[in-house]
């Protein structure tokens, strides 16, 4: 199966010792965030789960631990965007994050990680020429270390108007002019664009549109088949192909405190609930209650053990 930790939080970038003892320990409680009496024990060990997927802003916190990792099969995106404090308050520089993007390929393989940039908005500072030169700059930079960079252009979502209120949605114009020069881009330096949850709109200028957490990626990553069990799908029906289920994170608890965040409803609670986290607790956020209800997720490796892609 997959395991996901990066839907809903940062963990590699604020909860990295307490993942370690989760892996450590071979288990994680995860809390429905819409009924949190019921709770999920998944089990984290190398013969149920085939990979772990992550979606971060800062790897560095996590680069030390890799040998933990080593049993299991890794997908990793890293959100590297040119915006400044005022847009990504804590998110460390971004010269940085390239230097440890790189470092991290070199430890997985070019095919278990990948470049987000993303969410793309429009505004005075941030204008279709600024994102062309940033998004060339940034695409050299990381040329060779990754095969896959992938796009998606801001959603107002209720959390992200109360956040970021001046944030508009980008016209088609602009979309179809980014998305032509950020694929010319990226073929240049031997990356492909994926949209995220956009449609297929961009498929005649060369995206590819089907996804960017699908089954491919991942065998790709395994360089194994995968057997996906009949039911397991997106959470996005209709706008792509991602197996996006089994998150271990914790909505709120994100401190990066970028503007455009859906994950975050409300800053002053992202505070607080940080300060309720305990690294060694088995939930990422708080501990167990009295009335809690936990079942066991139904886990089994996923690998095709009769056929392989390489």
């Amino acid at each position: 199966m997959i395991i996901h930790t990066g839907n809903r939080t940062d963990i590699p970038a604020f909860y990295s010792k307490w993942f370690v003892n989760r892996l450590k320990e071979e288990f994680v409680l995860v809390r429905n965030p819409y009924n949190p009496r019921a709770v999920t024990r998944f089990w984290l060990k190398p013969d149920v789960v085939d990979l772990i997927a992550f979606c971060t802003k800062n790897p560095a916190p996590m680069l030390r631990c890799m040998d933990l990792l080593e049993p299991f099969g890794q997908y990793w995106f890293v959100t590297i965007t040119p915006y400044g404090k005022d847009i990504e308050p804590n998110v460390p520089e971004k010269d940085c994050v390239m230097e440890d993007f790189k470092r991290l390929s070199c430890i997985v393989g070019v095919d278990s990680v990948g470049w987000r940039y993303d969410p793309i908005f429009i505004d005075e500072k941030h204008s279709v020429e600024w994102h062309l030169a940033e998004f060339e700059r940034m695409a050299e930079n990381l040329a060779g270390y990754t095969r896959v960079c992938v796009i998606s252009f801001i959603d107002l979502y209720q959390t992200v108007q109360r956040n970021f209120p001046e944030a508009r949605e980008v016209c088609f114009d602009d979309r179809m002019q980014l998305g032509k020069e950020f694929i010319r881009i990226a073929e240049r330096n031997g990356m492909i664009i994926k949209p995220c949850a956009e449609g297929t709109e961009l498929s005649r200028l060369g995206a590819d549109c089907s996804g960017c957490m699908t089954q491919e990626t991942f065998e790709t990553a395994l360089k194994k088949r995968l057997k996906v069990p009949g039911g397991t799908g997106t959470q996005r029906k209709g706008a792509c192909s991602c197996i996006l289920g089994s998150d271990i994170g914790a909505y709120d608890t994100c401190g990066h405190l970028c503007r455009y965040c859906y994950a975050n409803t409300d800053f002053e609670l992202v505070k607080n609930n940080m300060k309720r986290h305990n690294p060694m607790s088995p939930f990422l956020l708080g501990e167990s209650m009295p009335d809690d209800i936990i079942h066991d997720a139904k886990q089994f490796s996923w690998i095709d053990r009769q056929q392989y892609l390489f």
